[in-house]
């Protein structure tokens, strides 16, 4: 699971610090993985590889609705809706956390391998 502590501007104008959390499941991990010809992690290795920007930003666009979700307060679950992702994706937050993703050097690894179960190691190539 990754904890992302974001500072953004909200729409008043205010400055805010919040926690965001992402991630993805050992049964949604293998169903990702067998979803796709070739593989999750052969696909996202072959598109960073490429430097095919597009087709990147659609999949981190994609991985980052697929993870985004809210603790239980008893810690038990991680509740996952597309009424929360919207939520999420409609916040300063959102917007500065993909800017990241797609343009720090590092960034999008480092989110994929934070997200996926027991260290995600299927991202290998830039890191």
């Amino acid at each position: 699971m990754l904890k992302k502590t974001i500072t953004y501007k909200d729409f008043d104008g205010n400055e805010r610090t919040e926690d965001f959390y992402f991630h993805i499941s050992e049964a949604e991990a293998i169903k990702m993985e067998l979803g796709k010809s070739g593989g999750l992690s052969a696909r996202i290795n072959q598109i960073i590889s490429a430097q095919d920007v597009p087709e990147i930003m659609e999949v981190f666009e994609d991985l980052i609705k697929k993870s985004y979700g809210v603790k239980s307060l008893d810690g038990r679950e991680f509740i996952k809706s597309e009424e929360l992702y919207r939520s999420f994706a409609q916040t300063n937050a959102y917007s500065k956390f993909f800017m990241e993703l797609c343009t720090e050097e590092g960034a999008a690894a480092d989110f994929v391998n934070a997200i996926l179960p027991n260290g995600g190691a299927v991202i290998t190539e830039n890191k």
